[in-house]
């Protein structure tokens, strides 16, 4: 049983989504004590399969589908309609991100179920957008951080060609939109008794991501821009390369701050980053470092900022990472070496905070997992154990929602679902 302590206690949640974002959203809700059903095809969510453990369980997997009770549903069987129903109606939360036009094919049209279930609070992720001339378009991360320029916008090259990296953080954003607007949704209906729609799009949580450089002041800024673009029209008519696209571009963060002061470094044996946005942590790091005071450096030239650049990157390289750190931590300087995720399993300071939990899954053996992302005191969100193997709560969570056996071994029968642990 979930503790009355938890904020989403006694909200019942029937999640209709795959891949990562809206499963991701579910695991929050279910982390903070909702009770969560999530729809799956009888073959699975296809992160089932992306490196197997065991049968249908995998880390990716794992990783964003705890706390759930996993049902195995042929949504596009016309037999699968009445238990459509079913979940629809004894829910608060219905959550989806079906390629655009496929959830009115099913019938799971948001303003439908809305207008069936005025209470329901309907939350859906689409790639773009409903409305525009991209709104029908399919989209998944990678393309999306392309299309709203977030890509651009974190300045990675491979090979001289733009890349997202590994992490698929426009979904992750989005997850975290979406679970905030339902939040946002059930804390209104308690007050109206009004559910309602919580629309997220993909394209919006990258740009989100990129919130710095989307701005603009319109009379000191617009014609800049629009020279930009273009000069930017041109390069690309030319065949320039996507490098030299990107250094005809405008930033919000002055070039010497990116020369000097918020960057990378390599040291004699490893990385370290820097974080120096004001002009009080640039003169500590000039002291600390012993190169001239920075504020000479605003005023110099492109030449000059180079020339100072590469002075610093020697200094840098001299030494050892842990004595930087120890240098500029000292001097109150932000800094840190630079990690990779498998450093991060038994850090000390993730550990002192609870950061990772171990869990137990029945057959594919025991997970550390990140624990939920907000802590809430009294236990408000705590992180929850894998879902059951595929296919072994079928009976139940048709049975709970009103199906004799019978019905339930038609569905088994017709292979509109799936029962007992799939192998």
């Amino acid at each position: 049983m979930f503790a009355e302590s938890q904020p989403f206690h006694g909200i019942r949640v029937v999640e209709f989504g795959q891949f990562v974002a809206v499963p991701f959203c579910g695991q929050l809700l279910a982390e903070g004590g909702a009770e969560v059903i999530k729809v799956e095809s009888p073959e699975g969510d296809p992160n089932r399969l992306m490196g197997e453990i065991v049968a249908f369980e995998s880390r990716i997997f794992v990783s964003r589908n705890r706390g759930k009770h996993c049902l195995p549903i042929r949504l596009s069987d016309s037999a699968a309609r009445p238990v459509v129903a079913a979940l629809a109606a004894r829910a608060d939360v219905v959550l989806m991100n079906f390629r655009p036009g496929l959830a009115a094919e099913l019938g799971l049209d948001p303003e439908a179920l809305l207008t069936r279930h005025p209470r329901l609070i309907v939350g859906e992720i689409t790639p773009f957008g409903k409305a525009g001339p991209d709104a029908g378009l399919a989209g998944m991360d990678i393309v999306v951080q392309a299309r709203s320029g977030l890509m651009a916008a974190m300045g990675r090259v491979d090979d001289g060609r733009p890349t997202p990296g590994e992490p698929v953080i426009t979904d992750y954003m989005a997850a975290m939109s979406l679970a905030f607007g339902v939040s946002a949704a059930l804390y209104r209906r308690e007050r109206t008794g009004r559910g309602g729609m919580v629309d997220v799009s993909l394209m919006q949580a990258a740009m989100t991501l990129a919130n710095n450089q989307l701005i603009r002041q319109e009379d000191l800024d617009r014609d800049a821009h629009r020279t930009a673009i273009e000069r930017l029209n041109a390069l690309r008519a030319e065949g320039a390369s996507f490098t030299e696209q990107m250094a005809a571009m405008p930033s919000a963060r002055m070039a010497v701050i990116r020369a000097l002061y918020f960057r990378t470094y390599d040291t004699a044996d490893g990385s370290i980053a820097v974080a120096c946005a004001s002009r009080g942590l640039q003169t500590r790091f000039a002291r600390a470092l012993g190169f001239s005071d920075p504020s000479h450096a605003q005023t110099l030239d492109e030449n000059g900022v180079t020339r100072l650049q590469k002075e610093v990157e020697a200094i840098v390289r001299r030494e050892t990472t842990g004595h930087w750190l120890d240098v500029l931590q000292r001097a109150g300087v932000p800094a840190s070496s630079v990690r990779f995720p498998v450093e991060l399993f038994e850090d000390a300071q993730a550990m002192a905070n609870g950061m990772f939990e171990l869990v137990e899954h029945e057959t594919a053996g025991r997970f550390r997992v990140l624990s939920p992302p907000v802590k809430l005191d009294g236990g408000g969100f705590t992180t929850r154990a894998p879902a059951a193997p595929f296919g072994s709560e079928t009976r139940q969570l048709l049975g709970a929602l009103g199906m004799d056996e019978a019905a339930i071994q038609a569905l088994i029968d017709a292979g509109t679902t799936r029962a007992d642990p799939a192998t």
